[in-house]
């Protein structure tokens, strides 16, 4: 199987035939009040608030039930009816992907809030995922008890932790979610929410959607864990649409329909397997790195392969690549890296076996316990290893050392960083002297590729470049993955930080005390501080959204802690105030901060007269400036050594620009446009 950020069906005919089956559960679910609306169970009945602090949850008009891309009041939804983008999500709580698109997600609230984009949550659970079904229909259940409030809680927390889908984890994340448990476990225990399932799948099959994560935004497809820029793009041409639209006498009401009606085009049924085509032609920048290799080091054809020893797709591939090796034999090396998936939790372990072996017994040591890996797979825990360990002939006590101490975990996670540059989304994954070739495909599917690299590394042996310099040569033209656009935000004087005050890496982070998506980036940055040391400096901004009742107090509080203590004041009460931030609000109300002063040991009355006064407006206001010329709309928002990250990213997209900026200094920046 091929992964990719989206997760595709192995085989869609398959999965077509099994939505047949319940093809008939959509009529009934549609004749429950004749706009597609939950039927009344007992599971069914609970509150529906028209606002929670997530922003508004207003059911669909009876138009958007008939629209080409339907929502009903039986989908759980974030944000208003009458915004001018809804974006449809497809996608299964198993698939990795879809968790992928997290954080994305969270960013677009941010950035656009509730009344500038409303979210949609339709079910899709592949078959191949086993808790994908028993996930959704809890999730589900969770929404007819709680409606949309509690359901965006379960769905957070079962993203967040998509390794651990058991019964017992999922009703741990509806109790949190705040529903009933034992209406919970009467409505799971009678499948109460299956027929919603089996609605999505069917109308996911209507609208010929092939995997997960899928988006319809105002009806215009867009496929996979895309970045934020590329949901961006979409919405904001969205909404100028959108505007245009109801300028033209479109009813608000009938806006999602009409939308819909205009962008949404049937897809063309394709031949089976065309799904599964991807550029062969880009030439990627893959470092070989210091890892284990099979084959002459001039080999005129390269082949880097990014791997797991728990993937069953990265065994399958094994005879594929021994094929190579015995139809091309010296003319094709490969080269060994790690990429351990992070729900493979036997792979990691896995990968510090082999690397022990090869410390031991050098590359064909590694390659015997790479054999013995494979043979011994799904079958990976500490025993099995240990068995493999004395069947490759490693010493025993060395070995334990090395699984106890993740003794190359420095090697792996080099790996696994040069997997994140070249965008590796799944396992296996191949470069062909750069040439991507991704999944378990035959010797049929690779045989050309390599074919067409002997003839052109023919080209440049006839040219003159040396047979061990063949592999350079091709990388110094090679695609290197984008790093981010080139702003600049004017400095503040006095702006609080952290690191050496002339750090060679410059982090300004705008950012808002009261959103959990900042809350969530500070693990991030602190991951970032115990790398890089001083060689980054971390720069506080304040971007108080005006949404969040308590966000300017707080950035207030934080500068006058600063005031009273320097550097070490602000961070400590920064610390301190994402720490409690989740606590309903009560977290950074006036009490808790006059609080939180005490414990700092600050001078509260002089405390309180700053807050009351306003004292740092000026500061708040002067960091809100630079944000607008710097075209920052929400929170989090980065400047990393001049290269802007938008919202709460993941560790390798800011060490790939910290990277960059260490090499060769931070980017040449032009003045923001207006």
């Amino acid at each position: 199987m091929r992964y990719s950020p989206t997760v595709m069906r192995p085989n869609v005919q398959l999965r077509r035939l099994a939505r047949v089956a319940v093809s008939a559960l959509l009529g009934l679910v549609a004749a429950c009040d004749g706009q597609g609306a939950r039927p009344k169970t007992a599971a069914s009945l609970g509150p529906s608030p028209s606002s929670t602090a997530l922003g508004p949850f207003v059911d669909a008009s009876a138009s958007e039930a008939s629209a080409t891309v339907p929502i009903n009041a039986a989908d759980p939804v974030w944000g208003d009816r009458r915004a001018p983008v809804t974006l449809v999500v497809f996608g299964d709580l198993e698939c990795p992907y879809t968790a992928k698109v997290l954080p994305t997600l969270r960013a677009l609230r941010e950035r656009y809030g509730a009344a500038g984009l409303r979210i949609v949550w339709k079910d899709d659970p592949l078959p191949f995922h086993p808790q994908a079904r028993p996930a959704a229909e809890a999730a589900e259940t969770v929404f007819a008890l709680g409606q949309s409030p509690a359901f965006w809680r379960f769905w957070d927390q079962a993203l967040e932790h998509q390794a651990d889908l058991s019964l017992t984890a999922l009703e741990g994340w509806a109790s949190s979610a705040g529903v009933d448990l034992a209406s919970y476990r009467q409505a799971l225990a009678a499948h109460a929410s299956a027929a919603k399932v089996d609605g999505d799948l069917v109308l996911a099959q209507r609208l010929k959607v092939q995997g997960t994560p899928t988006f319809f935004v105002n009806g215009t497809l867009l496929v996979g864990a895309q970045p934020v820029a590329k949901f961006a793009d979409v919405i904001d041409a969205e909404a100028e649409k959108a505007k245009a639209k109801l300028a033209a006498g479109v009813a608000p009401d009938a806006l999602y329909a009409e939308m819909t009606r205009v962008n949404w085009k049937a897809p063309v049924d394709e031949p089976e397997g065309d799904d599964d085509k991807e550029d062969t032609t880009t030439v990627w920048r893959v470092p070989i790195g210091p890892g284990p290799v099979r084959g002459r080091p001039d080999a005129p054809v390269t082949i880097v392969l990014f791997s797991d020893f728990q993937c069953p797709y990265c065994k399958r591939v094994e005879p594929t690549l021994k094929q190579v090796r015995d139809v091309y034999g010296d003319k094709v090396r490969i080269v060994w890296r790690d990429a351990p998936l992070p729900f493979h939790k036997r792979a990691r372990p896995a990968a510090e076996l082999a690397r022990e072996a090869r410390t031991e017994k050098g590359d064909p040591g590694f390659w015997a316990a790479h054999d013995a890996l494979f043979d011994s797979q799904p079958n990976l825990s500490d025993d099995d290893l240990m068995a493999v360990g004395r069947a490759v002939g490693l010493d025993a006590a060395r070995l334990k050392g090395a699984l106890a101490g993740e003794r190359y975990a420095a090697q792996i996670q080099a790996d696994l960083d040069a997997a994140d540059d070249v965008q590796v989304d799944g396992t296996p994954a191949m470069f062909i002297n750069g040439r991507r070739f991704s999944g378990a495909q035959p010797f049929e599917a690779i045989r050309p590729l390599i074919d067409d690299e002997l003839r052109h590394t023919a080209d440049l042996l006839a040219q003159g470049v040396a047979p061990a310099a063949l592999y350079d040569t091709l990388m110094k033209t090679a695609k290197t993955p984008p790093i981010g656009e080139v702003r600049r935000a004017p400095p503040r004087a006095g702006a609080p930080f952290r690191g050496l005050a002339n750090g060679p890496v410059v982090i300004e982070e705008f950012a808002d005390f009261q959103c959990p998506y900042c809350a969530r980036a500070d693990d991030t940055l602190g991951q970032l501080v115990k790398r890089y040391g001083a060689k980054i400096k971390l720069v506080w901004r304040n971007f108080p959204l005006p949404f969040h009742a308590h966000a300017e107090e707080a950035a207030e509080a934080a500068l006058e802690a600063q005031k009273q203590k320097g550097n070490a004041g602000f961070w400590a009460m920064h610390d301190k105030m994402f720490a409690h931030q989740g606590e309903h609000g009560a977290g950074l109300d006036r009490r808790a901060l006059d609080g939180y002063a005490r414990d700092l040991g600050m001078d509260v009355a002089a405390f309180d007269r700053a807050l009351d006064g306003h004292a740092h407006q000026g500061e708040i206001q002067a960091d809100m400036d630079a944000a607008d010329q710097a075209q920052i709309r929400g929170t989090p928002a980065f400047i990393v050594g001049g290269y802007f990250v938008g919202g709460a990213q993941p560790f390798g997209v800011f060490r790939r620009i910290i990277d960059k900026v260490l090499e060769s200094g931070p980017a040449e920046v032009a003045p923001a446009a207006r």
